[in-house]
């Protein structure tokens, strides 16, 4: 039997996780914003059209919450907003059950390295993921990158610096490349590390704009155009 449909009481859950997540990321300039959250969500529910046996009330949920703490700005603590967001399901009375595994998707979603392989253990995290992969590679995962490079004070590009295919999460969280060495790090690996069939054949045109870009970027950089 199919859960793809949600309920009024799901739908005011729905509503309430939107504002509660716009009023703490908007105005955040590292591409972590409520924006990205709300591309996020819109990733997802697109997604859930062609993944009928998914609960939509977790995809919601999850696609909303996934960056309400990223462990980027919380010191490498990648259980803060995992905690954060079970606790704002709870408090609105989202279910136990529903508001665990809502937390179990943020934990477990996120890229940890080039060689970590981070497997979902459900169609509703598969689907949080891809929805937020979705939003990390194409013309706006290019600004993403920009944007979070300088926040980060990375340089650029350098070409004395070589991208590292980083074989630990340890490794990924703690590295200090370029923006441009990030797309050969995590970017660039992304669309063929999709789950659904949907995100797979959004990714592809996103992929080959982001090459595009970078031969572009390096003729540039080379005076060649």
């Amino acid at each position: 039997m199919t859960t793809n449909c949600i309920n009024e009481n799901e739908q005011i859950f729905i509503g309430k996780t939107a504002e509660f997540v716009k009023n703490k990321l908007c105005g955040e300039a590292t591409g972590h914003d409520w924006w990205h959250a709300y591309r996020v969500w819109q990733n997802a529910k697109h997604i859930l059209k062609s993944e009928e046996s998914a609960d939509v009330l977790t995809v919601e949920l999850a696609a909303l919450l996934h960056d309400i703490s990223d462990w980027k700005f919380n010191n490498g603590d990648d259980s803060v907003g995992p905690k954060i967001a079970k606790d704002f399901l709870m408090s609105i009375s989202v279910d136990e059950k529903t508001a665990q595994h809502v937390s179990d998707i943020i934990a477990t979603l996120s890229f940890k390295g080039a060689n970590v392989k981070t497997p979902m253990k459900t169609i509703e995290g598969e689907i949080v993921q891809d929805s937020d992969r979705l939003d990390a590679i194409g013309a706006i995962g290019i600004a993403r990158s920009f944007a979070y490079g300088a926040f980060a004070e990375q340089e650029m590009y350098n070409p004395e610096i070589k991208p590292n295919l980083h074989s630990s999460y340890e490794e990924y969280k703690n590295a200090k490349g370029t923006t441009v060495n990030h797309f050969y790090e995590k970017l660039l690996l992304l669309s063929e590390r999709m789950n659904t069939q949907s995100a797979k054949n959004i990714a592809q045109k996103r992929h080959e704009f982001m090459q595009n870009y970078l031969e572009e970027f390096f003729n540039e950089w080379n005076g060649k155009s």
